[in-house]
């Protein structure tokens, strides 16, 4: 027995469980690609520049991490287990459930710009769990970096967080990831990564071993065509076994007594099968059926369920419906109801943090999401798979503590040139801001402000137009406070096609005093669609399919040529962001239109006596 034991703290001393966390941008996907390379995992050297592990096409896109993925890299004969984890703070549940697998992580900061609001709040999920860190200071090849100051904030903020001494006594390693190199001093470059490597070794500990019947929480999971849902979590006590008899210890206290057909462990990028997992390692279990994320496998005489995954309450909902435009089914291959529900349904099974319930109108759906980005990153994803549908203005979620009317408050941080300042600090107390931090770096200045859930929408996209597109905007969810009172909303209205057909140049040019448009010329409109923002504050009906009437009576001068400006082409987050309680967004694989919910003209004015 002795033996085994030993045997077993051998094993798992060859192990370390390591997750990656960072504010979005600040480089850690590049980062694991250098250490894949470092230990010659990646097949073909040449591609070190595309990302292996940011395999989404919206993850390349839009340069941030949206999934969580395992890859394993052997170095010194340990093998070290990495999760690259979300930076941003609507994918809370991801960040979550990745902690749970990691026995220490990497704090990844920019050397210029410090710690940033998601750095924070991945970070106080990792103290709070008592996890061990590593800070990385990054880019230091950055002009203007600042590397030993923002050693000091991150020490700073950690003991804000209530770190314990041993987590305030981390170690700190400088590098460039982008270049591939890191060093103990950043003034001293070196010519690879193996100082990090050897810092993991010896900072993180290895797994502890835990004798017993086997634990192992479901963390993740993975899809694959040919043997249905795989489980990935860690096995926190005993061993697991190739066709092992096992119980699955289900929410609500519910067990049902399960099968491993196979085990699979990390090795590089992709996964090996094996006969059996210990404890302290990553793995992927076949067989399982009707699993969720926070469930426990366990044995099969005496289950015992480890404490289920706690994952941040939603703080945003959105209306999702079938696409019932005039365009509906031209471009989607997915257009009913049933498809939509199916997706939805399929999305809750690995989207931790969303919640779904059946909409008051027929074929619709109220989505519960953690933001506008959460739900966004959701729509588009749809969107790419040929799904076809329609969106309302995102809500916030109010909550009524001890009688008192509260909502979602949210920690905003915005950095801008010291010129646009005024305008940063004005746009934001507009929408009920607080400011509660100003300080100066370098030529730009840091602003950190308290301000409601409901004041962030739109808020981007403004401060981008008054900055001139310099401002750098982030934030975190803080808590639940008292309600702040009206924000300034939306002063425009909108400039609302009459009949379908083709826009036409002509039309658009005795209309653009009106407003401005979203639509080039030439482009087919439907009765009812937003096709510009009117320059007053009512909704404005207009007919831009009206063409010159040509007649045998020459003109008195020549046609002038017409110059229009070019239309204003949103984003889908600026959209959901744009638009009032009486429109929606209608998405669909090819396009993206802002259409009123009641198309008809007649039916508007109805509804608004």
């Amino acid at each position: 027995m002795r033996a085994l034991l030993n045997r077993r703290a051998q094993n798992m001393d060859s192990i370390r469980n390591i997750a990656i966390i960072a504010h979005v941008d600040h480089g850690k996907t590049t980062l694991v690609d250098r250490m894949i390379y470092q230990a010659r995992l990646s097949r073909d050297m040449e591609k070190m520049g595309e990302l292996i592990l940011d395999s989404n096409d919206l993850e390349r896109e839009r340069g941030i991490t949206i999934l969580a993925k395992n890859v394993s890299v052997p170095y010194k004969g340990v093998k070290i287990n990495i999760i690259d984890t979300p930076g941003h703070a609507d994918f809370g549940g991801e960040v979550e459930r990745v902690l749970n697998m990691a026995d220490g992580v990497l704090l990844l900061v920019d050397a210029f710009e410090g710690t940033m609001p998601q750095t924070r709040f991945v970070l106080q999920k990792a103290i709070e769990m008592g996890k061990k860190p590593i800070v990385v200071i990054n880019k230091v090849d950055k002009q203007n970096c600042r590397p030993d100051e923002v050693n000091e904030e991150v020490f700073d903020l950690m003991f804000s967080l209530s770190a314990s001494e041993d987590q305030l006594d981390f170690k700190t390693v400088y590098g460039s990831a982008k270049q591939g190199w890191m060093s103990l001093d950043w003034r001293k470059p070196t010519n690879d990564i193996t100082v990090l490597l050897d810092a993991i070794i010896a900072e993180i500990s290895a797994p502890q071993v835990q004798e017993g019947t086997p634990q192992m929480l479901i963390s993740s999971l993975e899809y694959s065509p040919y043997v249905g849902r795989i489980a990935i979590g860690r096995i926190t006590r005993g061993e697991l076994h190739s066709g092992m008899h096992v119980t699955l210890c289900k929410r609500y206290d519910i067990k049902e007594k399960q099968k491993v057909k196979e085990l699979m462990v990390f090795e590089g990028l992709e996964k090996k099968k094996v006969d059996s997992v210990g404890c302290g390692d990553i793995c992927a279990v076949v067989g399982i059926e009707g699993f969720e994320i926070g469930d426990t496998i366990a044995d099969f005489d005496n289950p015992e369920p480890l404490p289920p995954i706690t994952i941040d309450e939603p703080t945003m909902s959105m209306l999702f419906t079938i696409n019932d435009s005039p365009f509906f089914g031209r471009e989607g291959k997915y257009v009913t109801s049933r498809h939509l529900k199916e997706r939805l349904e399929h999305e809750l099974e690995k989207n931790l943090a969303l919640r779904v319930k059946p909409g008051v109108a027929p074929d619709s759906f109220v989505v519960y999401g953690r933001g506008v980005l959460h739900l966004s990153i959701l729509i588009e994803t749809m969107r790419r798979e040929g799904f076809e549908l329609q969106v309302g203005q995102p809500r916030v979620l109010d909550k009524t503590i001890n009688g008192q009317r509260c909502e979602p408050i949210e920690y905003l941080t915005i950095e801008a040139p010291e010129e646009f300042v005024g305008r940063a600090i004005e746009f934001s107390t507009r929408r009920k801001a607080a400011l509660i931090r100003m300080e100066g770096r370098g030529d730009r200045t840091h602003l950190e402000f308290e301000i409601p859930s409901r004041g962030l929408m739109g808020l981007r996209s403004n401060l981008l137009t008054a900055t001139q597109g310099e401002a750098v905007v982030s934030h975190r969810f803080k808590g639940y406070e008292p309600y702040k009172g009206d924000v300034e909303k939306r002063t425009n209205g909108s400039l609302v096609a009459l009949e379908t057909g083709l826009s036409v140049a002509y039309a658009m040019d005795k209309l653009k005093d009106r407003g401005s448009f979203f639509i080039f010329p030439g482009e087919e409109i439907y009765g009812g669609q937003v096709v510009g923002a009117h320059s007053r504050e009512n909704d404005l009906v207009i007919n831009l399919c009206k063409t010159k009437k040509l007649t045998n009576i020459r003109a008195a001068g020549a046609d002038e040529k017409i110059i229009l400006p070019p239309p204003i082409r949103f984003s889908l987050e600026e959209a959901l962001e744009y638009i009032r309680e009486d429109e929606m967004v209608e998405v669909t694989p090819k396009s993206m239109r802002i259409r009123k919910i009641l198309l008809d003209e007649t039916a508007r004015k109805r509804a608004n006596q």
